[in-house]
């Protein structure tokens, strides 16, 4: 039976690190978290640790580059609750092939769009159906500083000796998507905004970063429990609205 009360939140690459922060801070205010993960035993052992917290959560294996996991997926949150009312897609890669225009591998930049971009097209597609199911369903892209055009451009700014084609291109093209689909759904009442977490320290650069998890996943939280006077097609970081 689907349940008909309680919010229902699929966070994608939900397994560690930030997704999984989202989803214990979204778990903490009653809605049952569905942690997308590609591998099921990673998910489910990080299902088991959110449940030690007292948080409602679900381990969803979803592999966002593989069209087949993505429909099971969708169909058995259709099952289990018959609705979504957010989508995080947080699921990305860097590919240790990616560099400057010159030098970055062909194959590298495919396989970080693969990821970073087609899958989150893939997996929106499939689960907008179950969102406009929900009366004020969110989405929130998780993108990057260095999907900002405006950053990239500044020759002075933080970003400048920053050159990874594959991934910079791949979180623009992000945040393409969150202006058309904001853009798409206005009179929907689905709210559609990009999240910047700034430089955190996780797997996906060797924990160089210099915040903590919780604070790189403080924008992409905000953005998911956005009330319904809040902004949708904008980008956001912790400290305010970024520039595209």
């Amino acid at each position: 039976m689907p349940s008909p009360t309680g919010r229902v939140a699929l966070i994608t690459g939900a397994n560690k690190g930030i997704g999984f922060e989202i989803a214990r801070q979204v778990g903490r205010t009653g809605a049952v978290v569905l942690l997308g993960s590609r591998n099921r035993a990673l998910g489910e052992a990080a299902v088991a640790q959110l449940e030690g917290e007292e948080i409602e959560a679900r381990c969803v294996q979803l592999d966002v580059t593989k069209p087949a996991t993505i429909q099971a997926a969708a169909a058995a949150i259709e099952t289990a609750h018959g609705r979504l009312d957010l989508l995080v897609n947080n699921a990305g890669i860097v590919d240790r092939g990616d560099g400057p225009p010159s030098r970055t591998s062909i194959e590298a930049a495919r396989h970080t769009f693969d990821t970073n971009f087609f899958g989150a097209l893939a997996v929106t597609q499939a689960m907008l159906p179950l969102l406009r199911k929900s009366g004020s369903a969110r989405i929130v892209n998780v993108s990057s500083g260095l999907g900002s055009l405006t950053h990239n451009s500044d020759p002075s700014g933080q970003f400048a000796p920053v050159k990874f084609l594959g991934y910079s291109a791949s979180k623009a093209a992000l945040n393409m998507l969150t202006v058309h689909l904001a853009a798409e759904l206005k009179d929907s009442g689905i709210k559609v905004n990009s999240a910047d977490p700034g430089f955190t320290a996780t797997d996906l650069n060797d924990h160089r970063g210099h915040q903590t998890i919780p604070e790189g996943a403080a924008a992409a939280i905000r953005l998911a429990l956005l009330p319904d006077h809040g902004p949708t097609g904008g980008f956001f970081s912790a400290a305010g609205q970024e520039p595209w």
